[in-house]
């Protein structure tokens, strides 16, 4: 969280205690004067202290209660929510099977680096240990430890005296580098006590973002920068607060522009010296970029040097020619083998950077400005290229079949060139990775473009995209398949409820498609993958939902998306596919066989 994003006033006000409330009530009070407003969650016997305070205190301006249908899916919508908003996002469950059916979405917050507040409640303490239903406590099934796995900061609050401190504790954590989730659990009658009188806390201290830079390393960098003639950027997912001034480094340098799937939100698609993606599901001419040996330097940026977003930690990239440039020290155990480190806050270290650049350029220093790659693809730059020449596609000419079933490849090519740039676009977890990160491509560099890699979790988009439209109010849209959509797809109703703009979109094959083409990729037994026909239009029809069935490449043209971002509640598209095409995911394949990944494009 920036504290930019809060209201001035709110940055100098003081969390003062009210004769009337309980401990609940002054959560509520900090989630307030945080600017949250929203809590994601399901009610319990536990928890209902807190939503009785969410309930009272709604009416004073603070946060409103939205009800998910499964927990997981809460946390989803908070995650979603915190992404968008760059506040904290909140999520709460009751004891027991409330808090451990959490777990997924906490989780994958904290493999992506999103700040959560994760409360959950405990039965009272006198029944702690006692083989209470839905018992949690140390004595049963510890909740507080096994969130400890997944957060940056879990504790049991066991006395009324420790609301303040582990309540301010947690809200810190979450927002400090690296973000993540942080959990308090709190017996229910440890809620409805009067607080204590505290220390006056001041807001601002619970979102300020203490970071150094290491500006001797930047010096280091730039007379790295004056002895080399050819560099080129790898752009993580975490880049995105400073990719303006990233962009004029490249424009200052000639660098060309490689990133990962989760960095590709911030980059515009059609972008001269944009080559695409490297690691899964990525493009060959990334993958000739990252080859070059003409290149000098190899910057990475914001990026966490994951197995998928780096193509199985390939040395195409993990080499001697590496610089990392982050904000977050642990990403650069990683990279032990990297010429140099920078550590800091991103705009600050580009700006010193490009300052340092164009002094030199006074001086007459250039960096080379088309290199052999480019060229390459000014020379066979195709009439039927559905993209820039940049970037090139395995085949391409599928982005234009009128074959029926469709082509994911059409669809998504389509999608590209007819979404409108203020939707938020959200991924969920299998083949839909593969098929937009290798195809979907568009001018938008607003970071619209919303993948967890982290984690990987199925059904992740079905939630994040009802939190993303709740902080947004601009229209989302949710790619998924049928196999996430059975999972989870009943938090489609919460859209509803709320009358929210959210398009949910199922490449229907009726299979789990990326167990499927695994399987037969990988020669294993073909097993497991096969799901019922089912017409997903007329199960969201069931719940008084539009649905909408596409089959043609009539049908997908003729989508007003428009439309349905200016209606009052949710849209269901069922889009059947042709389940035999297979995805560009080989490398990945190879590297669940092996051990180790491959970086060829598309397998």
């Amino acid at each position: 969280m920036k504290i930019s994003v809060l209201a001035k006033e709110n940055l100098q006000k003081e969390v003062k205690l009210d004769k009337d409330w309980d401990n609940a009530d002054l959560i509520i009070e900090y989630l307030r004067l945080l600017e949250v407003e929203f809590v994601f969650g399901v009610p319990g016997g536990a928890i209902e202290p807190l939503f009785n305070a969410l309930a009272r205190r709604e009416k004073d301006g603070g946060p409103k209660i939205i009800v998910a249908r499964h927990e997981a899916g809460a946390a989803f919508m908070a995650e979603g929510y915190a992404r968008e908003t760059g506040k904290l996002g909140v999520c709460c469950a009751t004891t027991g099977p409330g808090s451990t059916n959490l777990l997924t979405g906490v989780a994958s917050a904290f493999a992506d680096n999103v700040p959560l507040l994760v409360i959950t409640a405990q039965t009272p303490l006198p029944k702690f240990g006692r083989n209470a239903l839905q018992d949690s406590s140390c004595t049963a099934v510890d909740t507080v430890s096994i969130f400890k796995h997944c957060t940056r900061y879990s504790t049991l609050i066991s006395h009324t005296e420790q609301i303040n401190t582990k309540l301010i504790a947690a809200i810190m954590a979450a927002n400090r580098t690296p973000n993540g989730p942080a959990h308090i659990s709190i017996p229910s009658d440890i809620l409805r006590q009067k607080p204590t009188k505290g220390s006056e806390i001041k807001i601002a201290r619970l979102v300020q973002e203490f970071t150094l830079t290491d500006n001797d390393a930047v010096d280091k960098l730039t007379l790295m920068l004056c002895n080399s003639w050819r560099v080129a950027l790898f752009l993580g997912k975490g880049c995105g607060p400073a990719i303006d001034e990233i962009m004029r480094f490249s424009d200052l340098t000639h660098a060309p522009i490689v990133a990962g799937p989760a960095g590709k939100r911030w980059v515009d698609g059609y972008h001269s010296r944009f080559r695409g993606v490297y690691g899964f599901a990525g493009h060959q001419s990334a993958h000739d970029t990252m080859e070059d040996d003409g290149i000098d330097l190899l910057i990475a940026v914001g990026t966490p040097i994951t197995e998928i977003g780096t193509g199985g930690w390939h040395s195409h990239l993990l080499n001697d020619r590496l610089v990392h440039i982050d904000s977050t020290v642990e990403h650069f155990s990683r990279t032990p083998m990297a010429k140099h480190h920078v550590c800091g806050d991103l705009n600050l270290i580009f700006m010193q950077l490009n300052e340092n650049i164009r002094q030199g350029m006074k001086w007459g220093r250039s960096w080379g400005a088309v290199d052999a790659i480019q060229q390459k693809f000014h020379n066979e730059k195709s009439e039927k290229a559905p993209h820039g020449y940049q970037i090139t596609l395995n085949d391409p000419e599928s982005c234009y079949s009128d074959a029926i079933p469709l082509k994911p490849q059409r669809v998504v090519s389509e999608f590209a060139r007819h979404i409108p740039l203020n939707f938020r676009l959200h991924l969920d977890a299998g083949n839909t990775w593969a098929w937009f990160t290798h195809y979907y491509h568009r001018k938008s560099t607003r970071g619209y473009y919303h993948i967890a890699m982290g984690f990987g979790s199925m059904g992740w988009a079905i939630g994040a995209s009802i939190g993303t439209c709740f902080g947004s109010k601009e229209p989302s849209i949710c790619i998924t398949g049928d196999g996430s959509y059975l999972m989870s797809g009943q938090e489609i109703t919460v859209a509803s409820q709320h009358q929210i703009p959210v398009i949910y979109v199922i490449l229907n094959d009726s299979e789990l498609g990326m167990v499927k083409h695994g399987q037969k990729l990988g020669g294993a037994e073909e097993v497991g993958f096969e799901l019922p026909i089912i017409s997903y239009a007329k199960m969201a029809e069931a719940m008084n939902i539009e649905g909408i069935t596409i089959r043609t490449p009539e049908d997908l043209v003729a989508i007003d998306w428009q439309r349905l971002g200016e209606k009052k509640g949710p849209t269901m598209i069922d889009i059947i596919i042709d389940a035999d095409e297979v995805p560009p995911m080989g490398q990945r394949v190879k590297g669940l066989a092996d051990g180790s990944e491959s970086a060829t494009p598309g397998g």
